[in-house]
């Protein structure tokens, strides 16, 4: 269980910290109460990785060698993909997540002009619950979750994932303005293909 704890802990703390829905946290912090966008954002998180354990559980269904290989091929795939990425960031894109979150939370708030006040705490959360979790479906801290369910203690992932995603959205909604300017894309995703590469090589020889 401690295994599955550190590992989704480590690999969804790693990850997320430059993500789409960590710029959008971030953005939203800006421009709201703070504490509704932090409590809208980790409920859509913490149901994103409630459903990703589940599909992780039936997943695990399937003869465990095949579980152990698909595990392996996803890591590796992910690590090789975010590190190619890396290599094509330059100083004109290294910002590239941070502009589509700022361009789906505008879009977001234009649609919503009219129907909530943008101070009433309902209407923050939703809009952080929605965006948020509209961003992560598909995600690769998603498809990680997945994989660590199928091979691991469903309890542990879930509390690691949870807990690694509320680290990150505290960073963003409070730190977010003095990040946003100072993360380097590149730098994080070289950090995280190289991380989702070592979760391959682990599952390769246990």
């Amino acid at each position: 269980m401690l295994t599955a704890f550190t590992a989704s802990l480590l690999l969804i703390t790693v990850s997320e910290l430059g993500d789409k829905t960590f710029f959008i946290a971030a953005i939203l912090a800006m421009r709201h109460r703070r504490r509704w966008v932090f409590v809208g954002a980790l409920a859509a998180l913490a149901l994103m990785t409630m459903l990703s354990v589940l599909v992780g559980q039936v997943a695990s269904l399937l003869p465990q060698q095949w579980v152990h290989w698909l595990g392996v091929g996803l890591f590796a795939g992910f690590g090789v993909k975010l590190l190619h990425q890396a290599s094509q960031l330059s100083a004109v894109n290294d910002h590239a997540e941070e502009k589509e979150a700022s361009a789906a939370v505008a879009k977001a708030e234009h649609t919503s002009t009219g129907k909530l006040h943008p101070e009433n705490p309902l209407a923050i959360l939703t809009e952080a619950f929605g965006l948020t979790f509209v961003a992560e479906w598909g995600d690769r801290t998603q498809i990680a979750t997945i994989t660590l369910a199928a091979a691991h203690h469903p309890g542990a992932v879930i509390v690691g994932a949870v807990l690694g995603h509320a680290v990150c959205a505290a960073i963003a909604t409070n730190w977010g303005r003095w990040l946003c300017g100072r993360l380097s894309e590149h730098t994080l995703t070289a950090l995280g293909g190289g991380l989702f590469l070592l979760f391959a090589m682990l599952e390769l020889f246990s």
